[in-house]
């Protein structure tokens, strides 16, 4: 057995040398395996790119952090769809179901009204999609403290991109 392998008082400048050249060779293997099966190498590691979220609000500027919403509410809710890099939902169409997320993820929750308006809500330049839903067909119950919107890439439910936005239920939620 080789005692210098073991026995870091014993390594000399060409085994710590050949070590860390071993090293270097499986992490320039990884990088390479990575890169030919389209996954991108972070700091030697591997990662998945996978897209991003949907971004939204949940009524849109409104000066509260978490939205308040009345279940009992007869109305509607606004939701915006935030323009990103990798969504641009202005150029999709308008496939989406919105509110508790046990509901939405069941494949239920509320459509919206309409195709929606094309309006930039953040003021950063981009257009943004505003939508509107239902308030009695989004299933929350009073213990929701997070709405989800889902879009469907197809028109038989493919699930595409989802967000989620922190909410605040208010109002009875009986009706």
């Amino acid at each position: 057995m080789d005692e210098t392998r073991h026995d870091p008082s014993k390594r000399t400048e060409s085994t710590t040398d050949a070590g860390i050249g071993r090293r270097r060779v499986l992490r320039a293997s990884a990088g390479t395996a990575a890169a030919a099966l389209g996954i991108a190498a972070v700091s030697g590691q591997a990662a998945a790119h996978f897209p991003t979220d949907l971004e939204i609000e949940v009524k849109p500027g409104c000066e509260d952090e978490e939205a308040p919403i009345n279940p009992g509410s007869e109305g509607v809710i606004p939701v915006a769809v935030l323009q990103t890099a990798e969504f641009d939902p202005t150029t999709k169409d308008v496939r989406y179901r919105f509110g508790a997320p046990d509901a939405v993820a069941d494949g239920g929750g509320a459509r919206p009204d309409h195709d929606g308006f094309v309006v930039d809500v953040t003021g950063d330049g981009r257009d943004d999609l505003l939508l509107f839903f239902p308030t009695a067909e989004t299933g929350f119950d009073g213990d929701d403290s997070s709405a989800r919107l889902e879009w469907e890439r197809s028109e038989d439910g493919e699930h595409g991109l989802a967000g989620t936005a922190p909410i605040r239920i208010v109002g009875r939620c009986g009706r």
